[in-house]
């Protein structure tokens, strides 16, 4: 097996405001794996400040990879490489073996039959910029829409949510909110009560990780489920995730491969999860349509029943051309449509 990789530049259509700042493009890897005439593409997308690993370890993993792929994948200690690089070469021997088709795994999802009902998200941003995309959402008849909040003053980001349940009841439209850890311990419980009185469905992150005391009162204490994101960061080992979900006890969790460990380490997840009667949805992580592509067939196959946060693909200005569109809160893949990886390779 012979292997490359690629870096390529992804450039948001408009800054993107995210708990780490402010990004207006941000770089990915694709891994090109090679056997017998056939290829198969996985894509690395690491997010630096909010990965555990870092952009060099990143580099430097991918480069032993591409050095020496059947070597690597020999050695290879599954739990502690890198989640982005786990993603990327779960996906790319994936699809070596579909003869570089991107149909990892076949479904009435890929063979364009059913779509995945997905949230709409809302970028962090000026009152007028977020209330605008939320008009816009309402107006296209999206039932569930997620805002992330911390950007703004508290009482900006509540008259927000506000004016949608002044229109659409709890029945109607589904509110999800995402505090990326933006709330200290000691005002979190106000501002849940304040959240819950619209019946607000759940908040990701509502403080910061790794304060598992104060994490394990509020989600005993509090009037809105929550939902652990950055809180699973770092954590690969069956037993630490055991721990974790057993001390804890968080109403949901919002995997993302790229982040979580993988395919495979978001599988584990789920079933611990599923066991203790957790919810989970899955999310991109601003990948491009490629990885975009995977998660969702991934996703697909767990037969969710809760909207799932893979809308992101449309962010970019210079994305691939692909199989997957959204129609109306749904994301289809066309089986009559290929990847196009121009100027790529």
């Amino acid at each position: 097996m012979n292997a490359r990789v690629i870096e390529y530049k992804l450039q948001f259509k408009r800054p993107a405001g995210t708990s780490r700042g402010v990004l207006n493009h941000r770089r990915v890897w694709y891994l090109v794996l090679g056997k017998e005439g056939r290829i198969g593409v996985g894509e690395c997308a690491p997010l630096p400040g909010l990965s555990a690993e870092t952009i060099p370890e990143v580099e430097q993993v991918l480069a032993a990879l591409a050095a020496d792929p059947d070597g690597f994948c020999a050695q290879a200690d599954q739990e502690r490489m890198p989640s982005s690089v786990r993603f990327a070469l779960e996906t790319a021997l994936g699809d070596l073996e579909q003869a570089g088709t991107q149909i990892l795994f076949p479904s009435g999802f890929t063979r364009g039959e059913k779509g995945i009902p997905i949230n709409g998200l809302i970028w962090m941003g000026e009152v007028s910029f977020m209330k605008e995309q939320v008009r816009q959402k309402l107006d296209s008849g999206w039932r569930c829409i997620k805002l992330k909040i911390g950007a703004l003053q508290f009482e900006e980001e509540l008259a927000i949510l506000k004016d949608i349940r002044s229109e659409y009841s709890a029945d109607d439209v589904i509110l999800r909110v995402d505090a990326n850890g933006g709330f200290s311990p000691d005002q979190v419980l106000d501002r849940l009560g304040q959240l819950a009185e619209l019946g607000i469905h759940s908040i990701e992150q509502p403080i910061a990780q790794g304060q598992w005391q104060h994490m394990a009162g509020l989600c005993r204490k509090s009037p809105l489920d929550i939902a652990f994101d950055e809180e699973l960061i770092g954590i690969t080992k069956r037993e630490e995730k055991i721990r974790l979900l057993d001390t804890l006890s968080p109403h949901y969790l919002v995997l993302k491969p790229s982040l979580h460990g993988g395919m495979k380490g978001c599988d584990e997840w789920i079933e611990l999860a599923d066991a203790r009667g957790i919810g989970w949805w899955v999310t991109s992580y601003l990948e491009s349509d490629l990885g975009l592509n995977a998660i969702a067939q991934w996703t697909f196959l767990k037969q969710p029943h809760l909207h799932q946060g893979l809308g992101t693909g449309k962010l970019f200005t210079n994305n691939l051309d692909s199989p997957l569109e959204i129609r109306g809160e749904q994301l289809f893949f066309d089986p009559g449509k290929r990847f196009v990886f121009p100027g790529i390779f």
